[in-house]
């Protein structure tokens, strides 16, 4: 059970650290601040996944599930803290969004789980190739140094450091299995940050500060403060969060051979919903399942809920050994932008997996995934595009996935649920012509 358990948070370990790393360097924390926030976010996973797992009342898949902090939130959040004019104040406004958004998906979790059918894969996917997409800068900002007032931003010797972190980590995915396999980004970051030593890219002074033993004191940011327009933000997010949820559950439902019925998706959807609620009374981010950990179910056939909770343990107890969570800050930022190339891009390649079942032979479904991704990567692009607008709405309109999300619901409910849909055989690709053109020409 200990080593099945450790596999689950090896495979996930990665993901849950990466957020607070992206947010937290966001707002320009400390190393020190960097480390609490990391042990924190590793604490509320652990706590997110004792609800999923174990349960109470209803509330609680019971499923072999892994929770952490979810990908989705991470682009809206340096969106809030980019229109922050203090950015050391942004984090707890971070925090009274995600406590709104939880307690609002909390209540709604027993409707949500029968509106399910307005998020179809051609929603779903397109929301997971931009947050993939929406990270991937991220991933070469890092690659390029923590500083970019620094000399030796961009050098030759970041880009090396970055290119062969992503190299190692091909590599073990390519030629080892099995477990190995499933660790080879944290693989690669370690090796990565060894081979960075010689470069005096390394500095292990986080983990010399690092207490052995702490607690995430409570509220340890400041007080939660509650914006309308970050609140809009992060309700978006958990939108988008309870249907990846929704589908990771019927997907591991059937992979137990326990299929999921409504009542279990709302279970679990109520663990997702309180858990990332209560993570930000611990400095914590919104939680949400992790799919990658249903692929490492599938893969060893170990389907104990009680091996994946005594996972949960284990990241309760690194929340409270800051000398662990201060490891992660002792990998250089290329190191980790070479690892999150791949990180952020099997995101992105997952959203297109979910987008190859959305249909697409469908001109309908075409057009809402073209004109929506559009829309999604306008931020990224275009970074002032919405310059003109109050910084209330830019902290929505400056988040690729939740305008990209809410244009995918909207085109959604107007081609395909609202009146009539055209006939699928009349245009295939929206570049084609149709009958009717065919027949004028």
């Amino acid at each position: 059970m200990a080593t099945s358990g450790l596999q689950h948070v090896a495979a996930m370990y990665a993901g849950v650290v990466a957020p607070p790393l992206i947010v937290g360097a966001a707002a320009g924390l400390s190393g020190t601040d960097l480390t609490f926030l990391t042990g924190a976010c590793l604490f509320t996973a652990g706590l997110a996944t004792f609800l999923q797992t174990l349960g109470f009342w209803k509330i609680g898949a019971r499923l072999p599930f892994v929770n952490g902090v979810t990908f989705a939130g991470v682009a809206p959040m340096t969106a809030i803290i980019a229109s922050a004019k203090d950015k050391s104040g942004a984090l707890p406004m971070i925090f009274g969004a995600v406590m709104v958004a939880g307690l609002l998906g909390f209540l709604a979790a027993p409707v949500f789980c029968k509106a399910v059918r307005f998020f179809p894969p051609v929603v779903t996917g397109t929301v997971i190739t931009l947050i993939g997409v929406s990270l991937l800068p991220v991933a070469f900002g890092w690659a390029q140094g923590p500083d970019p007032s620094a000399h030796d931003y961009g050098s030759t010797t970041n880009l090396t450091l970055a290119g062969i972190t992503l190299l190692i980590v091909l590599l073990l995915r390519r030629f080892t299995r099995g477990f190995v396999k499933q660790i080879a980004v944290l693989l690669g970051l370690i090796a990565g940050t060894l081979i960075a030593i010689p470069f005096g890219a390394t500095d292990f002074s986080p983990v010399a500060s690092a207490d052995l033993i702490g607690f995430p004191t409570p509220f340890h940011f400041g007080a939660p403060q509650f914006h309308i327009a970050a609140i809009l933000s992060m309700c978006v997010v958990m939108v988008v969060s309870m249907t990846e949820s929704t589908a990771d559950m019927l997907a591991l439902g059937e992979i137990v051979e326990r299929p999921s019925d409504e009542r279990t998706i709302a279970a679990g959807l109520r663990a997702d919903t309180l858990g990332s609620a209560l993570s930000p009374f611990f400095n914590g981010f919104m939680c949400s399942a992790f799919a990658q950990n249903i692929g490492l179910v599938a893969m060893t056939r170990i389907r104990s809920r009680f091996v994946v909770a005594f996972g949960g343990g284990f990241l309760v107890l690194m929340g409270l050994c800051p000398a662990a969570a201060s490891l992660i800050a002792v990998v250089p930022r290329p190191v980790l932008g070479g690892a999150g190339v791949v990180l952020f891009g099997s995101v992105a390649a997952s959203g297109i997996q979910t987008l190859v079942r959305a249909g697409l032979d469908k001109d309908n479904n075409v057009l809402i995934v073209a004109v929506s991704l559009a829309i999604g990567i306008v931020p990224i692009t275009a970074p002032d595009f919405y310059h003109a607008f109050p910084d209330t709405a830019r902290i929505v309109l400056d988040s690729g996935i939740s305008t990209g999300c809410v244009t995918a619901v909207l085109l959604n409910l107007v081609f395909n649920h609202l009146g009539r849909s055209r006939d699928a055989q009349d245009v295939t690709h929206p570049m084609e012509a149709g009958e009717e053109l065919a027949s004028v020409q």
